[in-house]
């Protein structure tokens, strides 16, 4: 890529504009200047060539009748120059014949001579009047190269008086000097107009290509603002979708897992106790006969009816313990401080153990699908660290930061290793991480041999709309 296609489009314009006009103003500048030389030029032998015509226009009127001028013509044409005004503008001065013979000259050995029809004596001829600054490179310009470098020459016509019929042409030569301090002081003046012109449309253009171009920055960052705003944004739906699909399947096969659990709590404690008490009046039902005497051998003993009694008891006990943790005490109408105490309440009653906690005040409402994931967390936490922390201390903080709900149940007990648990089909942890990432929550833990364990989530406080 070239150093021009790396730089912004707008300096890319500047440029470019810039070039364009600085070439602008360049060619302008010059055709305004020629324009000003010729129009200096062209007005000042117009003047000069009315001024001579006014002098020699009579003395040669004789040209009608005969093709040379007499010697006295030439001498009074001599005085004409050297003893009028004239003279004072005019430093050389010349007649041609329209077939390009010189009639007079100053240098008398230029009479007579032919030099021919050129360009300029070719326009004079027909009724121009033709100036120029020469730099006397001509043969007949002899006289005057000895004496000058550059003159302005000038071609008049002088007419049949009366007429527009060309007689001959008078040729005169001027001094440059106060002519060209003319020309360059208006050439001058010229190249300032056309310079500040372009520098002022410039610098217009540059303010309104600069301001196109901030806008166009301004929008261009917004969209990419916008942009990376709708990436993350789908990379975010991605991982929700992904995590989601997890959830989903680990859903399915923990509920499975826990329907197991419950099947086998209920198959070796409440059915293992309602078999015994089932049995043991089968035994009684079974001995039942029209033998008064076997009929009343058969009568349950106090110690058989205690059997009963206690497998039932049991049984009861096993069920209610059972459902005890199927169902959630009221939480719609609690704020979220008080369902993180009631199942801090709920496991002290349980367990006999005390719990510390630190809760800053946390105002407004929450779905329901949060209330419940908390006081669940919380619950399932305080019981695996029961479970599994032998005399441990336990803490439980929740705060809130940023429209976030964070909440850490920590205890320093045995702790444990997190490789190994992680190959463990269980319900606790696997739980608790759906609960939470179900709600776009992060579930984090902590734990290390003999140091204790910390578990850690963050739930959304103003997005969660379950």
């Amino acid at each position: 890529m070239t150093t021009f296609a790396r730089i912004s489009l707008a300096r890319q314009f500047l440029l470019a504009s810039f070039a364009i006009l600085l070439v602008g103003m360049i060619v302008i500048g010059v055709w305004v200047s020629y324009q000003i030389e010729s129009g200096v030029l062209n007005r000042t032998a117009a003047i000069t060539a009315l001024y001579v015509d006014s002098f020699v226009s009579p003395q040669i009127q004789l040209l009608v009748d005969q093709e040379t001028l007499p010697e006295e013509v030439m001498e009074s044409l001599d005085l004409l120059i050297s003893d009028t005004p004239l003279g004072q503008q005019i430093v050389s001065f010349k007649i041609w014949s329209n077939d390009g013979r010189i009639l007079y000259s100053i240098d008398r050995d230029l009479v007579g001579a032919n030099f021919g029809v050129d360009d300029e004596l070719a326009s004079a001829i027909a009724g121009e009047v033709i100036s120029s600054i020469t730099a006397l490179n001509k043969a007949e310009q002899l006289h005057e190269r000895a004496r000058w470098d550059r003159l302005i020459e000038t071609y008049a016509p002088v007419r049949k008086e009366g007429t527009q019929e060309v007689l001959a042409i008078s040729e005169f030569y001027q001094l440059p000097g106060d002519l060209e301090s003319e020309i360059r002081s208006a050439q001058l003046q010229s190249w300032l107009v056309v310079g500040s012109a372009t520098v002022f449309m410039y610098a217009l253009l540059g303010g309104i290509v600069g301001r196109a171009s901030r806008t166009i920055q301004n929008q261009q960052a917004e969209l990419e603002d916008r942009v990376e705003e709708l990436q993350i944004t789908l990379r975010q739906n991605e991982e929700l979708r992904r995590r989601v699909q997890r959830a989903g399947a680990r859903t399915t096969a923990l509920n499975e897992q826990f329907l197991r659990r419950l099947s086998s709590d209920l198959h070796d404690g409440m059915g293992q106790d309602l078999t015994l008490a089932l049995m043991r009046i089968e035994a009684f039902r079974g001995g039942n006969t029209d033998d008064s005497e076997a009929a009343t051998e058969d009568i349950p003993s106090s110690a058989d009816v205690e059997v009963i009694h206690s497998a039932l008891i049991s049984a009861v006990s096993e069920l209610r313990t059972a459902t005890a943790g199927l169902r959630l005490p009221e939480l719609e109408d609690l704020g979220i401080v008080e369902i993180a105490a009631s199942a801090i309440r709920a496991f002290e009653s349980k367990s006999g153990l005390s719990v510390q906690y630190e809760f800053e005040p946390i105002e407004g409402d929450w779905p329901m699908a949060g209330k419940i994931t908390l006081y669940r967390v919380i619950q399932e936490s305080l019981a695996n660290s029961y479970r599994h922390s032998n005399g441990a201390n336990r803490t439980v903080k929740i705060w809130e930061h940023g429209g976030q709900l964070f909440v850490q149940v920590r205890d320093d007990g045995e702790g444990f290793d997190l490789h190994e648990a992680a190959n463990v089909r269980g319900l606790g942890l696997a739980g608790m991480r759906e609960r939470v990432e179900l709600l776009g929550g992060i579930f984090k833990i902590e734990a290390i041999p003999g140091h204790g364990t910390t578990v850690f989530i963050t739930l959304p406080l103003m997005d969660l709309q379950w």
